[in-house]
């Protein structure tokens, strides 16, 4: 039996991207029941992808009862439905057979180090998130394309002079604000910017000098994606909810390595759920940025462990 159902996470605080702001996260929950055992998975529907929670739940609706996860890859697109249907049977399989899915695949899982996402605000105040979290070795900040995104950097940089930074675009930038912007981040120590540009709109990034690593997140849901990515983009964002899961998120991990791209593992804003199967595909990764459960007032029981910076491998009873 599958079931599926909308649920509602509060944030700590207010999250703000170019495209708007949230104040809670809103997730769908697939839960797989079969011979006395019962395997869950999380998505997060995405509106950016045409996706609703209504929309979610009516894919996972239509699934046979009996759904494995071979079938599943061709059932369903790549997306958020796909995704919470494909970790619930990962789930399910491993505490039906008292496996873990780590063991299945043969990974020993080990912590691994999150950047922490600051969203678009005014300087002053990006400078007293940053300040708060300037322990944090990573942080990743939201910028949107406008004058202040150096000014932003700026002043995330002086409350946080230690921290390694990463930006997000969110698809917010032309041509000519990355020539303009690259020179000036990468002397306030910025090692990459992820997707610049829009998706189906980054032609330009092929004749473009990248001095700043672009990662490739709009642009890339699976392995269909590699191939019109070459030449553009040093590095990849997997996130779950892009590839349909993790079969395709550990298919597309091999497959862009193989393809010469460095990897990094990312996420919706969800909770630990949602986090606990993108652990085995950030073994290794470049970069991780899985810190979700970070902005939720509340989260799962048990929830994954966050020590700092480290992200502990999930506990069986979360998932896995």
């Amino acid at each position: 039996m599958i079931e599926a159902r909308e649920e509602r996470f509060p944030l700590r605080e207010v999250f703000t991207i170019s495209r708007g702001s949230r104040t809670e996260a809103t997730v769908v929950t697939a839960t797989i029941t079969r011979d006395g055992a019962t395997g869950r998975g999380e998505c997060v529907p995405y509106a950016r992808y045409g996706e609703t929670a209504e929309s979610v739940l009516a894919q996972i609706a239509s699934l046979p009862d009996d759904v494995d996860r071979e079938a599943l890859q061709s059932l369903l697109p790549a997306g958020a439905a796909r995704n919470a249907v494909d970790c619930a049977l990962w789930d399910w399989q491993a505490k039906a057979h008292g496996q873990g899915v780590a063991d299945r695949l043969g990974l020993t899982l080990a912590p691994v180090t999150t950047a922490f996402t600051l969203s678009i605000d005014t300087p002053a105040k990006m400078r007293d998130a940053a300040a708060r979290n300037a322990e944090r070795p990573l942080l990743k900040t939201k910028l949107g394309g406008g004058p202040e995104d150096v000014e932003r950097i700026a002043a995330v940089r002086a409350g946080a002079p230690a921290a390694r930074i990463i930006v997000d675009a969110n698809e917010g930038w032309s041509p000519d604000q990355y020539r303009d912007l690259a020179p000036r981040l990468i002397a306030l120590g910025v090692e990459m910017v992820e997707q610049p540009f829009p998706a189906g709109e980054d032609a330009a990034l092929a004749g473009l000098d990248r001095p700043l690593p672009v990662c490739a997140d709009e642009s890339c849901h699976d392995r269909a994606s590699l191939a019109g990515l070459a030449g553009k983009y040093d590095m990849v964002n997997i996130k779950l909810d892009k590839t349909g899961g993790l079969t395709e998120a550990l298919a597309l991990n091999a497959a862009a390595r193989a393809a010469g791209f460095r990897v990094m593992v990312g996420c919706m804003v969800g909770s630990s759920l949602a986090m606990a199967p993108a652990m085995l595909v950030a073994q290794g990764a470049d970069l991780v940025d899985l810190d979700g459960p970070l902005l939720l007032a509340e989260d799962r029981d048990p929830p994954l462990g966050y020590h700092g910076a480290e992200v502990q491998p999930p506990r069986p009873q979360l998932w896995g």
